[in-house]
C-alpha cells in the first residue's frame, strides 16, 4: 500500500466512522426526545413508525451494496432506473400494508402515508451512497451519510423541539429528507471517476471471468435487479437473525427480564456496528478480487470484537449501567455473552458482504437457516431466563459464523483487474 493511499484511508476511515456514529446516535435521539415532548400514545406511534421505516429501508442497504460492487467493478452509472423502481416498490408495499398497520398498530392514515414516503426516500438516497462507496470516495461518502442522517432525523428532532406532534414531526422529516436528495446526487456527480485511470484496468470483473456472468453482474456490465435482490436478501437476513433473540425474549421472558434483555441487546448491536467502517471501506476492494483486503477486514473486525468482549467482561456492570441506567447494573455478568454475539455477527456481516462482492447467488441461505433454527429451538425449549436465551443466541452466532465462513471459502473471488487508488475526497 502506497504512502498516499495509506494517508487517504487514514483520513477517510475516521470520517466514515464518525458519520456512522452520528447516524446511529440521531436515530436514538429522536425517540428519546419524543419521550420528553409527546404524550405516551403519540410517542409509541412515533417510535413504531421509525422502527417500521428502518425495516422498510433494508432494501436500500441492499441497493447500496449492489451499486457499490457494480461501481467498483465497472465504474459506469446504470443504477438510476433500478433505484427508482426499488424506491417505488418499497413505497407501494408500505401503502399496501396500510390497512393492516392502521388496524393492528393503530396508526393514522397520515402516518402510514408519511411512512411510505420516508421509506421510499431513504431507499432512493442509498443509490448515491453506493456510488460514492464503490468509487472509494470515502470522505464524500461520510459527508453524504451525515447529510442523510441529519436531514432524516434532524427534521423530526427540530419539529419535536418546536412543539409539533408526532404527525407534524414525521411530515417535517419527510419534507426535509426529500429536499436532501439533490444534495446527495450532487455529491455523487462530483465523484464519478473517468472510464479509465492511468495504469488501471477498468474491465468489468464479469467480463474477466468464465462465462462472463457473476450473480446479476452480466458481461454487458449493467447492474441487474438480481444483484439488488441478492444484496437486499442478505441484508434482511442479517437483520432478522440479529433481532430474533430479542423478539423471542419479549415473548418468552417476564416483563422485567425482557426489559433487561433489551438493554443487553444494545451491547449486541453496538458490537455489530462498531467495526462497520471496516466493511464499508473494504467492499470496493473485495469487488475487485483483493484477497488481502478480505484478510485485513476480517482481522480488524475480529480484533475489535475481542476488545469489546474483553472490556465487557471487565466492566459488565458499567456497560449495563451506561446502556440502561443503574437499575440494570446487576445484569453485568451477562455483558460478555451479549458482546460476543454481536462480535460474531460483525464477522458474519463482513463474510456475507464478501460473498455478495464475489457474486455468490445465495449468500443469505446460512443466515435464514440459523434464524429458523434459533426460533425453533427457543419455541421448543421455552427458556425462562436471560442466561438461557442469550446462550442460545450465542450458539446460533457461532453456528452462523462457521457456516458462513465455509460458504465464503467455497465462493471464488473475482479475478483481480487492477488497483484503483481512491481519489482525494
Amino acid at each position: 500500500m502506497s504512502t498516499t493511499r495509506a494517508s487517504r484511508l487514514a483520513r477517510s476511515g475516521p470520517a466514515v466512522a464518525v458519520a456512522g456514529v452520528l447516524a446511529n446516535g440521531l436515530a436514538y435521539l429522536a425517540p428519546m426526545l419524543g419521550g420528553r415532548t409527546l404524550p405516551a400514545a403519540e410517542l409509541s406511534a412515533l417510535a413504531t413508525v421509525l422502527a417500521l421505516a428502518a425495516i422498510g429501508s433494508v432494501p436500500g442497504l441492499g441497493l447500496q451494496i449492489a451499486v457499490a460492487v457494480h461501481r467498483a467493478r465497472d465504474g459506469r452509472d446504470s443504477a438510476g432506473r433500478l433505484a427508482w423502481i426499488a424506491a417505488g416498490i418499497c413505497t407501494a408495499a408500505v401503502l399496501a400494508a396500510g390497512p393492516l398497520l392502521i388496524d393492528a398498530l393503530q396508526l393514522s392514515i397520515a402516518m402510514v402515508v408519511l411512512l411510505s414516503l420516508a421509506t421510499g426516500t431513504a431507499v432512493l438516497g442509498c443509490r448515491w451512497l453506493g456510488e460514492l462507496q464503490g468509487d472509494q470516495r470515502f470522505v464524500r461518502l461520510a459527508v453524504a451519510m451525515t447529510v442523510l442522517a441529519v436531514t432524516r432525523y434532524g427534521g423530526i428532532i427540530g419539529a419535536l423541539v418546536a412543539g409539533l406532534d408526532a404527525t407534524g414531526a414525521l411530515l417535517t422529516g419527510v419534507v426535509v429528507g426529500v429536499g436532501t436528495l439533490p444534495v446527495l446526487a450532487w455529491l455523487a456527480a462530483g465523484a464519478r471517476p473517468p472510464a479509465t485511470v492511468a495504469g488501471v484496468d477498468r474491465t468489468p470483473v464479469g467480463e474477466a471471468t468464465s462465462g462472463g456472468t457473476i450473480a446479476g453482474f452480466a458481461a454487458d456490465s449493467r447492474l441487474t435487479a438480481a444483484a439488488v435482490i441478492t444484496a437486499s436478501s442478505a441484508t434482511l437476513a442479517m437483520l432478522a437473525l440479529s433481532y430474533a433473540d430479542l423478539i423471542m425474549a419479549r415473548y418468552l421472558l417476564s416483563p422485567g427480564d425482557s426489559g433487561g434483555y433489551a438493554i443487553g441487546a444494545v451491547l449486541t448491536k453496538g458490537a455489530i456496528w462498531a467495526p462497520q467502517v471496516v466493511t464499508i471501506i473494504a467492499l470496493p476492494r473485495l469487488a475487485r478480487g483483493d484477497r488481502r483486503a478480505r484478510r485485513i477486514a476480517l482481522g480488524l473486525v475480529a480484533l475489535c470484537g475481542a476488545a469489546l468482549v474483553s472490556a465487557s467482561a471487565l466492566a459488565g456492570g458499567l456497560a449495563f449501567r451506561l446502556a440502561g441506567g443503574p437499575d440494570y447494573a446487576y445484569l453485568g455478568g451477562y455483558a460478555p455473552y451479549f458482546a460476543a454475539v454481536g462480535a460474531l455477527y460483525a464477522l458474519v456481516f463482513v463474510m456475507v458482504n464478501a460473498q455478495v462482492a464475489a457474486g455468490a447467488r445465495r449468500p443469505a441461505t446460512p443466515l435464514w437457516i440459523t434464524t429458523v433454527g434459533l426460533l425453533g429451538w427457543l419455541l421448543v425449549t421455552r427458556p425462562g431466563s436471560i442466561q438461557e436465551v442469550v446462550v442460545a443466541a450465542l450458539v446460533a452466532a457461532v453456528f452462523a459464523t462457521a457456516v458462513t465462513a465455509m460458504a465464503m471459502r467455497r465462493t471464488p473471488m473475482p479475478v483481480p483487474t487492477g488497483d484503483q487508488p481512491p481519489p482525494a475526497g
